[in-house]
């Protein structure tokens, strides 16, 4: 129950309405990295980030939304 707790409490903390101040590379690097140290993810955050991200779509609403 403790690990459970620990990840709810990570979620809790993330701030959804800063999204555009933080790199989400670099998030997704933090939060998978706690995750893999309460042993939530057998996964490295680097393995995530090569095979599970796609940043065209999050790359183009940033020029949309800078235009």
């Amino acid at each position: 129950m403790k690990r459970y707790d620990d990840a709810l409490q990570t979620m809790k903390d993330v701030p959804y309405d800063k999204w555009r101040d933080y790199d989400p590379e670099d998030t997704i690097r933090f939060y998978a990295l706690r995750l893999h140290e309460v042993e939530m993810i057998k996964s490295s955050p680097q393995k995530i980030i090569a095979q599970g991200t796609d940043w065209r779509f999050l790359n183009q609403l940033k020029r949309e939304l800078k235009g």
